[in-house]
Order: structure tokens, then C-alpha cells, then sequence
């Protein structure tokens, strides 16, 4: 069964990737302004998905792992920070990596204490 829900948030999570990311570019910005965006908001879903006292292990799989493992994107941060390097603009690339850590790190953090606190 847990395969299964693991399949089902995934049919969910990674279209919805692609679709919040060519939203960015379509709007003008830069890829990498999608890919922030979904870490972001995966790891704040997740963080809030664990926070909660009582969540069951089929949730932690279809939501946690099914869709916030593909609506986020390590991947795709790694070929955004090696473009980023190839066009010789390191500094960028080190901006974005902090900003992925400190941002995605600190809204799972946030949304953590905030629904374990209630």
C-alpha cells in the first residue's frame, strides 16, 4: 500500500513542479526563481506534515514523501547551481545555494514549531 501512495502524491507533486516553474518563466523570471520556489514551499508543507502529533505513516508517505518529494527538486538545484558556474557567475550560484538552505531549512523549521506549538 505505501508504494501505491507514494505513486499517488508523486502523480501530484512533480507536474505540479513543472507547471509553478514555467509559471516563473512565463512571468519573466529566471527557472531558478521556480525551483526556489517549490523547495520552499515543499519543505514548509513537510514541516508542517511532521509537526502535527498525530500524523499516521500513510500521510507521512502520500504527502510527505509522494508529493513534497517531487514537488521539491534537489536536482534541479544542482543544474541550476552548475549553469550558474559554467557561466562564470559564482556568486550567484553561492547566493542561490544559501538562499535554498536558509529559506528552505527555515519554513520547514517555522511551520514545524507552529502547528507542534498548537
Amino acid at each position: 500500500m505505501t508504494p501505491l501512495l507514494v505513486a499517488l502524491g508523486a502523480a501530484v507533486g512533480a507536474p505540479l513542479r513543472l507547471l509553478i516553474t514555467r509559471a516563473v518563466v512565463r512571468a519573466g523570471g529566471d527557472p531558478s526563481w521556480g525551483t526556489l520556489a517549490v523547495n520552499v514551499v515543499g519543505s514548509a508543507l513537510l514541516g508542517g506534515l511532521l509537526g502535527l502529533a498525530d500524523v499516521s505513516a500513510a500521510a507521512v508517505a502520500l504527502i510527505g514523501t509522494g508529493f513534497c518529494g517531487t514537488l521539491t527538486t534537489f536536482a534541479t538545484l544542482g543544474a541550476d547551481l552548475a549553469r550558474a558556474v559554467e557561466e562564470r557567475a559564482l556568486r550567484r550560484a553561492l547566493i542561490s545555494l544559501g538562499g535554498h538552505l536558509v529559506l528552505g531549512l527555515g519554513a520547514a523549521a517555522v511551520v514545524y514549531l507552529a502547528v507542534n506549538a498548537s
